[in-house]
């Protein structure tokens, strides 16, 4: 579908019916104070479909809330509506709301200070995942068919394993950000949820574009070593588990050590030059406002005002070598298997301090893997622990994310989902 030539501003010539005012939204997924719904296109390959967008895509008349009351008090109404959102109206799906999101889309826990947390339907103790929790749990939930998300650091990755359903962080560029609030933006993508695997896969079709796209049939799965064992024995056993069932999909599986100097450093280096890019878009805004920041967005954005354009400089220089390794290990045909998330959904009541810090840094060693090299990653909800879901993720070169979606499905199809 070439949406290229048309303008954000044009609204679909047939309509379906309009949607109604407000969600039905038991489980606190979707924003009440800009809320809009638009109806989509009468005729589309998604026509009769749902979906929310994460509150960081514009809607135009709408004003976008990023998660932070004062930035939703200080931005006017939108003028443009997102590319993406503008695409799946385009082919039929109906818009029923935006989604909440993390304070600024900075953290991994899901719960907003100001909002809340939307509810984790497996069980309404623990945390949704974020920064795309509302878009998480809407989908997990059934509140919508898809959802649109977003992922710098993992905000698609870890709330998708956290509820059980299939999430994609695609290659980065390969779907438009244009009229999306700009967050770090040498890491950021647009990417969706469904509980559908030929949704899941279809969704690829309306969104993704044809640049830097690679044809490279997946042939051979590649576990990384170093990965499975910066998790817990009781976890990586059961993902070793689910990693076995995924086999027959490959010509031969075999293993690697991604990372010489162990992944904490891979860890640290995305964190610098995200920290780096957060406080050049939005430092001026921030030191201007003064917003009321919840615990943890607070001190990372305190940290983030201390990072250097030297400390940037040398993180940047060994993210190109982290780069270099990375298109080795994922050369044509192979498909790297990791976890997605170090632990199922931590309670809600677990301390600030390790949410934020011990938990956080955990799944950013391994998150950081595909963010820092523009990798399309998909979450796999086949595992679970004690009924609680916990992903297995597959990760592929840049540009083959039309590869990976129809691997998925055809693996979601014939392994099926955990926990049902």
């Amino acid at each position: 579908m070439d949406c290229t030539e048309r303008s954000l501003f044009e609204m679909p010539t047939t309509l379906q019916p309009p949607p109604s005012s407000f969600p039905n939204d038991p489980l606190g997924a979707f924003c009440k104070e800009n809320h809009i719904a638009l109806p989509g296109a009468r005729s589309g390959p998604l026509t009769g479909l749902t979906f929310g967008a994460k509150d960081l895509f514009h809607v135009a008349g709408a004003r976008t809330g990023f998660g932070q009351p004062d930035w939703l008090r200080t931005h006017e109404p939108a003028t443009e509506t997102a590319e993406a959102v503008r695409r799946l109206l385009d082919a039929g799906a109906t818009l029923v709301g935006k989604t909440i999101t993390d304070e600024l889309a900075y953290s991994l826990t899901g719960e907003n200070f100001h909002y809340g947390m939307p509810v984790n339907i497996h069980d309404a103790r623990r945390t949704s995942g974020g920064s795309s929790s509302g878009s998480a749990s809407a989908v997990a939930g059934g509140l919508v068919d898809f959802s649109l998300g977003s992922d710098c650091g993992g905000s698609i990755r870890l709330p998708a394993s956290y509820c059980g359903i299939l999430g994609i962080r695609p290659s980065h560029g390969r779907v438009s950000l244009q009229g999306a609030i700009s967050f770090a933006h040498s890491f950021d993508v647009a990417g969706w949820f469904a509980r559908d695997a030929a949704l899941f896969e279809r969704l690829g079709a309306v969104l993704l574009d044809e640049k830097d796209a690679v044809r490279a049939k997946p042939r051979r799965l590649l576990l990384a070593r170093d990965a499975f064992l910066s998790i817990d024995e009781g976890i990586r056993k059961l993902l070793l588990r689910g990693a076995g069932s995924l086999g027959r999909f490959f010509e031969n599986v075999s293993e690697t050590t991604l990372s010489s100097d162990g992944l904490p450093q891979w860890c640290e280096v995305f964190r610098i030059l995200q920290a780096f890019e957060i406080w050049q878009n939005h430092g001026d805004w921030i030191t201007r406002t003064q917003p009321r920041f919840g615990p943890g967005i607070k001190e990372r954005l305190e940290w983030a005002s201390h990072v250097t354009p030297a400390d940037a400089a040398q993180a940047e220089e060994r993210c190109a070598q982290i780069r270099r390794r990375m298109d080795q290990v994922l050369d044509d045909g192979v498909v790297l298997c990791l976890p997605t998330s170090p632990r199922v959904a931590p309670l809600k009541d677990t301390p600030v301090t390790t949410m934020e810090i011990e938990y956080r840094h955990q799944a950013m060693c391994l998150l950081c893997i595909a963010g820092l090299n523009g990798l399309p990653q998909i979450n796999l909800p086949i595992a679970s622990s004690e009924g609680l879901p916990i992903g297995i993720s597959l990760v592929g070169a840049r540009g083959t994310d039309e590869e990976l979606l129809a691997l998925a499905h055809s693996i979601m199809n014939e392994v099926g989902y955990a926990p049902s």
